[in-house]
């Protein structure tokens, strides 16, 4: 029976062609609409490591003096730690993957001399980072993890760069010179763009990840700078990369992975142990010092990844899809009257108001499929859009498996409930006030 509705209902197309072009074309620019701020808006609220994202965790320590908090958080939190916190936390007992973190950056000198030099952002971690937040290796592996204590001068580099320095071959044991400092390469790691960027919302929530990783410990060795946040709360005199270090400065993140509930239960009453022994000597100084333990999902919240503008955003473009559907209950009210005279003989032989009115729901339904495909192909253009103005929304701007099914259903069901009232109204007609005319 539904073939034989679906060969009415193209029939029906065929001969209303400009009446049924209207509402394809109300109904994709509804949705192309709608499915391109939702995608950026899905994918941005997306948990970007599924596997992991409960058991990662950004640590921050109340370090701030007596009246001084964070006014952009709820909390009043800081979001980094000094780099003496960072130092002494590190040292914890308590068994768990923790990497130190520091946005920064080279200039990278070719050994090649025709070829200029050129920068590129990096990152000071820990061994532990690549496990962490589950970074693939295509060449070697990360340096021994004694180098996290005993600094050496090695280095993991993206594919990026190991196309352009050594045209994509195995790099392990070769040189690179940054900031005319010569590292080993012992690891070269394949594409890896986490969106948004969750291990640094600091610096960019989506920004691109960086190509080249080297050991936190490195910092003092070769006064390594921060490319991110320096933000302290006191007036401190800096004369020198090791005032720096011994400041109050909070410039540096750090990041634990806890595998279950007593073991961040443990860590919490470390770092809580840690605080007393800081207040002993005159640091930590608020009363209710404390310590906070953040996962993936609360650290996005926490740094209003998806902002409540994206939320409105989302709100407009479904108001506009609802205005869409308006106007088309208008011309399938249009074209179904223009039918009625087919319906009322359709009646007078025998066909139910209820045959009636489901063969007009298909008639729907399919104008309203021919519709969410038209919009998607008009939602690629959109977030084609989106990515050449905003190069950031790069990682952003594609719609996965979920947001087709979706758009798809979304364009079916508002369509056949757009159509239900017109299918409801042509089914009350009379047949003999057709017949008549007839």
């Amino acid at each position: 029976m539904i073939s034989y509705y679906l060969k009415l209902s193209w029939l029906s197309i065929k001969r209303t062609p400009m009446l049924t072009a209207l509402m394809i074309i109300a109904i994709g620019l509804g949705i192309a609409v709608s499915m391109t701020v939702l995608t950026v808006n899905y994918m941005m609220d997306k948990d970007p490591i599924p596997s992991k994202s409960h058991q990662l965790f950004h640590v921050q320590l109340n370090t701030f003096g007596e009246g001084h908090s964070n006014s952009r958080t709820t909390d009043g939190l800081p979001y980094q730690v000094t780099y003496q916190d960072a130092m002494n936390i590190h040292r914890s007992e308590v068994p768990l993957r923790k990497t130190r973190s520091l946005s920064t950056g080279f200039s990278v000198i070719p050994a090649a001399a025709d070829k200029p030099p050129f920068i590129e952002s990096a990152r000071a971690i820990d061994s532990d980072f690549f496990a962490m937040f589950k970074v693939p290796f295509i060449y070697g592996s990360v340096w021994d993890k004694s180098v996290d204590e005993a600094p050496k001068n090695v280095v993991v580099i993206g594919q990026a760069l190991n196309d352009r320095l050594f045209d994509g071959q195995d790099s392990i044991g070769k040189q690179i010179n940054l900031n005319t400092n010569l590292y080993t390469v012992v690891g070269v790691v394949g594409e890896w763009q986490p969106a948004p960027r969750y291990y640094d919302l600091n610096n960019g929530n989506f920004n691109e990840t960086e190509v080249v990783f080297v050991p936190f410990s490195l910092l003092p060795v070769h006064e390594i700078p921060s490319w991110g946040n320096n933000n302290g709360w006191r007036v401190e005199t800096i004369n020198n990369y090791q005032d720096k270090l011994a400041s109050e400065i909070m410039w540096n993140q750090y990041w634990v992975e806890l595998s279950d509930d007593d073991m961040k239960h443990q860590y919490h009453q470390w770092l809580k142990g840690y605080i007393g022994e800081q207040k002993k000597i005159g640091r930590f100084a608020q009363k209710d010092a404390d310590a906070s333990l953040k996962n993936v999902i609360q650290w996005m919240k926490q740094n209003n990844v998806v902002t409540s503008d994206n939320s409105i955003l989302v709100g407009l473009s479904f108001m506009f899809l609802a205005v869409c559907m308006i106007n088309t209950i208008g011309l399938l009210l249009a074209k179904f009257l223009r039918r009625a005279p087919e319906v009322g003989v359709r009646r007078a032989l025998g066909a139910s108001r209820r045959e009636i009115f489901i063969q007009h729901l298909v008639d729907v339904a399919l104008i309203g499929l021919i519709g969410g495909l038209l919009g998607l192909a008009l939602g690629q253009l959109g977030l084609l859009g989106v990515k050449n103005l905003y190069s950031s929304y790069s990682q952003l701007v594609y719609m996965d498996t979920t947001l087709i099914v979706m758009a798809i259903c979304i364009s079916l069901g508002s369509s056949v409930l757009a159509g239900m009232y017109p299918a409801w109204l042509i089914c009350r007609t009379n047949p003999s006030v057709y017949l008549k005319i007839q």
